[in-house]
């Protein structure tokens, strides 16, 4: 008899993975998809970060690094929390992992255990509240709307926090939202756990460099709280490499060792090339993270002012990351021209892939049944004809 263990049969699979899954099965039958589901800068990575991982193995870098990265990279994140954020911690509090998404996952492990409850404010990153079932945690959900641009209010955290609570997930900028915390939002949210020291607070921020407001703002930055927060972060998106699987944390120090230890029993240090890959991006010249977003924030405009005149949606104006997030419940009872009803964001997301032949991921997977997920990460022409293929297919609902 084949059976899983329990708790993978708690696991819901990647919904975001499985979209682009399914599109990549259509364009194999020659159907001509446009993909905005998928979370992953269309740039190449700059040549000057290649040049150094091939110097990486051209120099012998080919052997295991010790478990929680080489110390030149973690030195160079350092020298970047400090540079850039204005954050100060050693080298020891910095531990590398095989991207964010293993950080994160690393944390709630060290940090969770049975009954424990951590908050995740709503819309949230699929993989957040499957790692916390991973963990043996309950999550507490909260939810916030489009009217809010997606951001938790501190009252609305103060309601959340129990005897129970023992963490806090946050992302800013927030896939799937594309939402900011300024300063002052994140000192209001930095006030309520001050007066919770139970509660600890993980930081992802992995969008950081993605962001059209200037000034990337973390919660680690407020000192009554420092020493509860673990900064999630890597290289994937404001660097273009998603694929050299290079994530990190910057945490108190304990947390830090107790994640060294977890994971030097189920993967040891990642990729060595790779780090030192990394290290390069760290320490090189930084045009090619302005240039880049710049093209991002142009693609925000771009389809945030094809997709508002659309009617049935309504969308706000993210700040970051490159997701809009509309909310389509307007569409839900109505039926397609075969006659089919659309009665989920997922179902409307499928009608978009099977008869609009673009690819984007419904809200049900990020707590936010009311809305979809669409990438701009992918070309102006792109972008143009996808919304114009969206706005005729919603058209055609009846």
């Amino acid at each position: 008899m084949n059976q899983v263990s329990p708790r993978l049969a708690a696991l819901s699979e990647s919904e975001t993975l499985a979209m682009s899954q399914k599109s990549n099965e259509l364009k194999a039958k020659g159907i001509d998809i446009i993909n905005l589901s998928v979370g992953e800068p269309d740039f190449n990575t700059p040549d000057h970060i290649k040049a150094a991982a091939k110097k990486a193995i051209d120099d012998n870098f080919s052997f295991y690094s010790p478990v929680p990265g080489y110390p030149a990279l973690r030195n160079a994140i350092v020298a970047k929390l400090k540079n850039e954020n204005g954050l100060d911690y050693t080298a020891a509090q910095i531990l590398c992992s095989n991207g964010a998404k293993q950080s994160v996952c690393n944390v709630l492990l060290c940090l969770i255990g049975k009954g424990d409850e951590v908050i995740v404010p709503a819309p949230y990153w699929v993989s957040y509240v499957e790692m916390v079932k991973l963990s043996d945690g309950t999550n507490v959900i909260v939810k916030t709307g489009i009217e809010q641009d997606f951001k938790m209010t501190p009252a609305q955290l103060e309601a959340a926090i129990t005897s129970k609570t023992k963490a806090l997930i946050l992302c800013s900028p927030s896939n799937p939202t594309g939402s900011v915390y300024s300063k002052e939002e994140l000192k209001g949210l930095a006030d309520v756990l001050a007066k919770h020291p139970q509660v600890y607070v993980i930081s992802d921020e992995i969008y950081e460099h993605i962001n059209y407001v200037g000034k990337h703002e973390s919660i680690a930055q407020f000192e009554e709280i420092r020493d509860r927060v673990i900064i999630v972060n890597g290289v994937s998106k404001g660097y273009a490499m998603t694929g050299w699987r290079i994530g990190w944390i910057a945490a108190p120090l304990w947390i830090t060792q107790a994640c060294n230890k977890l994971q030097g029993q189920y993967t040891s240090g990642p990729c060595s090339v790779a780090q030192k890959a990394a290290e390069a991006a760290y320490t090189g010249e930084q045009v090619c993270v302005e240039n880049m977003r710049m093209a991002f924030e142009r693609r925000r405009d771009l389809i945030y002012n094809l997709i508002k005149p659309i009617p049935g949606l309504q969308i706000n104006k993210p700040n970051g990351a490159f997701y809009v997030f509309p909310k389509c419940n307007s569409f839900f009872g109505k039926s397609t021209p075969n006659g089919k009803k659309i009665n989920s964001a997922g179902e409307l997301a499928m009608y978009l892939l099977e008869e609009g032949h673009v690819a984007c991921v419904g809200g049900d997977a990020f707590g936010q049944p009311e809305c979809i997920r669409i990438s701009y990460a992918t070309s102006d022409e792109n972008i143009k004809k996808a919304i114009e293929r969206i706005k005729n297919a919603l058209a055609a609902l009846k």
